[in-house]
């Protein structure tokens, strides 16, 4: 099984870049991370509709090899990171490559949400999309720590 963060946005900044590198670098081999970096679509006089469809046909095509889509979205399910952890268990019973969806500034299309295999949040909290990364990629490892009961994860 392997993970995808695909993440509409302009290149994240060096220490954003660094600090997912590390968690990535930590990942069991059996479950490699990519994160694919989506361009986003340029503003100009364009409507939300118009970008948000741009992006769509972007992140479609960067879906390709995915048979999972989990999109993140600040109305998405709040899953403690427990949760998140069998969710992870189980994708991976499952089999199958699973993409996360980190939409740009204008969110994500809303036919791509309802796509969706399931809408997680991270937080309450608006974060920005570089965070959002770099949030997810911690999670992702301490989700799978917890599936391989390694300390990195302290509950109570």
């Amino acid at each position: 099984m392997k993970l995808g963060i695909l993440a509409v946005g302009h290149r994240a900044p060096d220490w954003v870049a660094e600090g997912c590198a590390e968690y990535i670098k930590r990942m069991p081999r059996e479950l490699p991370v990519a994160i694919v970096e989506v361009k986003p679509e340029a503003r100009g006089s364009k409507s939300r509709e118009q970008l948000l469809a741009a992006e769509k046909a972007r992140l479609l095509a960067a879906l390709n090899g995915y048979d999972r889509l989990i999109v993140l979205d600040e109305r998405g399910d709040d899953l403690p990171t427990l949760k998140l952890a069998e969710r992870l268990a189980g994708w991976m019973r499952a089999g199958g490559a699973t993409a996360f969806v980190i939409g740009g500034a204008d969110g994500i299309d809303e036919a791509l949400k309802r796509q969706a295999d399931e809408t997680i949040r991270l937080s309450s909290l608006t974060l920005p999309h570089a965070i959002a990364r770099l949030v997810l990629c911690e999670q992702l490892y301490r989700a799978i720590s917890i599936v391989h009961k390694h300390p990195y994860h302290r509950e109570g």
